[in-house]
């Protein structure tokens, strides 16, 4: 129990910490561009145009509703993590492998994953009502609406709307990134630490940390499209100016939104907040002029 109540102080902390940057890359991910692309330089030096990055993006939400402005959707998403936190914790609990297998065995990897996969799923079945709401209040900076004002009043305004079924917009690709995102770190990260890491090398275990993190990380970065249709999806016809074109279409099915991203190359959309490169025939809404 005390184990448990750290991790939710810790995760509490962290979320708070994080927030403006999931405010920002959540805006960037349906298609605001309220700033004009700007002339700078890439990696190699040359000048291009570029998208405004994370600082300029964090200033022009200040300069619109204040430092406050910054934490929109803050509440839904601390109880997301509380709420998630402990059914990961139980789930963990209930879950024992039953198979014994030997440690950094192929094996022990398969059950560990299988145990965390069903613990972290039966998280976000359990959290993504607030994620929704997370979403939907973050997203009404673009409309300046005021719809999802609060939790509670929140969760009636989705069920009232949209039913059981809108607390669950955008799940599938959810789950799928994750599930996906688990077992391709996991498994990659156990190739390289049987195959390529010496158990007599020094520093071994800072290492196997270490590849850990990075197979995390490339992990992560395969299935982005995932987190990113599912967020659409969650904010996707909702009633929101940022969930209606031109900023989206109106998908019936996440799949239709996965073709629609596929097609236009926007499946990394907002996958970076750093040098973001200018779409070729992209039209902004704000001020209606085309850059090439």
């Amino acid at each position: 129990m005390a184990d448990t109540c750290g991790q939710v102080l810790l995760g509490s902390g962290l979320t708070v910490l994080s927030h403006p940057l999931m405010y920002i890359k959540v805006l960037i991910q349906v298609g605001h561009e309220p700033l004009p692309p700007i002339l700078g330089r890439n990696l190699f030096g040359r000048q291009v145009y570029q998208l405004p990055g994370l600082f300029a993006y964090a200033k022009h939400i200040i300069k619109i509703d204040g430092k406050v402005g910054l934490f929109k959707g803050l509440g839904p998403r601390l109880c997301a993590g509380t709420i998630g936190t402990i059914v990961h914790s139980r789930v963990v609990q209930v879950v024992a492998s039953q198979q014994k297998a030997v440690e950094g065995s192929l094996q022990h990897v398969v059950n560990e994953t299988t145990k965390e996969m069903i613990a972290r799923s039966c998280a976000t079945i359990v959290t993504h009502p607030f994620h929704v709401i997370t979403l939907r209040c973050m997203v009404q900076f673009i409309g300046r609406e005021t719809k999802y004002s609060g939790v509670f009043d929140s969760i009636i305004t989705v069920y009232r709307e949209e039913g059981i079924l809108g607390f669950f917009a955008g799940l599938i690709p959810r789950l799928l990134g994750d599930v996906l995102s688990l077992w391709i770190c996991n498994l990659l990260a156990h190739l390289i630490n049987t195959y390529t890491i010496d158990d007599s090398m020094s520093h071994t275990g800072e290492i196997k940390n270490c590849s850990q993190a990075v197979t995390g990380f490339f992990a992560s970065m395969l299935t982005y499209p995932f987190v990113l249709v599912s967020n659409l999806m969650a904010v996707n016809n909702c009633g929101l100016a940022g969930g209606l074109p031109p900023y989206a279409s109106v998908y019936p099915t996440w799949v239709d939104c996965w073709r629609h991203l596929s097609r236009e190359g926007n499946m990394s959309r907002g996958n970076s907040l750093f040098f973001r490169k200018l779409p070729a025939g992209k039209m902004y809404a704000i001020d209606q002029k085309r850059f090439f």
